[in-house]
């Protein structure tokens, strides 16, 4: 489905190459201040133009359609529009019988019977996190003073981001990288055991991001290493504060007043500029496939802010 939460309720909606994007926002408490304006900081952060992202330059001008009057939300759902002017649907042609390796092309065709929207992805499309971003500013609103912070800390298996782009850019590839997350000033009590646990929840927004392969809390990968002596958070105080933070600030599903800390892996843009041997639904054969229009080298770069929303989305969902 395309909508996330229980009390703050998140739907997109549109295609990459279609005439907009958006989500609808339900749930969200009345007299939040919201404007334009309070969109463009993170809006901004997510747009194209720096080095190793894509030459597609949309405006990314929120519309708000409905749920603000004079400056204030006003209780009711919440619709943005994003109109799309920089497309280019005819570098798309092939992909209805030649799907791209590694995008939901091929899938896209099968569940759909045929039907899907190809062109730059359609729903499945980096598109849409123009529109979960902006859910996020909404959910950062209510959820101050609690601060969400993530950047891309390696690129293409290396701190060295720079280097990777440029050189994946030269052999017309393209990188994954890894993003971290830090939640700060969430006091202890917040999530639930089991299937509504605090990392089920983020883990579940995080997921909807296009491009995420993993998610890891605290010491992750690492703790299945550790002994229980070295993996263990010794509390310090009355109020919780841990010596360490194996944990990443989530014990039993539940917020134990530190910092929360995770990762996402981000894998490589599909689309490349490198010719792949692939399959041809219409000839039923092995087929050369070259791929046209404008990719993102390593689409993580633009993603900290995405991640930001989606937590975001995800903590105001179990706090409202």
């Amino acid at each position: 489905m395309n909508t996330f939460g229980k009390t703050f309720r998140v739907s997109l909606f549109g295609e990459s190459h279609g005439t907009c994007v958006g989500v609808v926002v339900d749930g969200c408490p009345a007299g939040i201040p919201l404007n334009e304006q309070f969109f463009m900081p993170d809006l901004s952060r997510r747009k194209s133009g720096r080095t190793g992202t894509t030459s597609r330059n949309e405006p990314d001008i929120p519309i708000i359609e409905s749920g603000v009057y004079q400056g204030f939300t006003t209780g009711a759902p919440i619709t943005l529009l994003f109109r799309n002017q920089d497309t280019i649907p005819s570098d798309y042609t092939q992909t209805e019988h030649i799907p791209r390796p590694g995008h939901s092309d091929f899938v896209a065709l099968k569940k759909h019977h045929g039907f899907a929207d190809l062109r730059g992805g359609g729903h499945f499309s980096g598109r849409l996190t123009v529109a979960l971003t902006a859910a996020g500013v909404i959910a950062k609103e209510i959820l101050k003073p609690i601060q969400i912070t993530a950047q891309l800390i390696e690129a293409g298996g290396s701190a060295d981001i720079e280097k990777q782009i440029a050189a994946a850019a030269q052999q017309k590839d393209s990188i994954g990288g890894i993003i971290a997350c830090c939640i700060e000033g969430l006091p202890v009590g917040v999530g639930s055991p089991f299937f509504d646990g605090l990392e089920s929840v983020i883990s579940h927004a995080v997921f909807a991001i296009p491009g995420i392969k993993a998610i890891a809390f605290g010491a992750g990968f690492q703790a299945a290493a550790m002994k229980g002596s070295e993996h263990n958070d010794v509390i310090i105080n009355e109020i919780g504060t841990t010596a360490t933070n194996h944990a990443g600030g989530i014990n039993g599903g539940i917020s134990n007043g530190n910092e929360i800390r995770f990762c996402v892996a981000v894998k490589p843009t599909p689309s490349i500029g490198t010719p792949q041997h692939t399959f041809n639904l219409a000839t039923k054969t092995m087929d050369t496939l070259s791929i046209e229009g404008r990719h993102d080298v390593c689409f993580a770069l633009r993603l900290p802010p995405v991640v930001e929303a989606a937590t975001a989305i995800a903590l105001a969902d179990v706090k409202i």
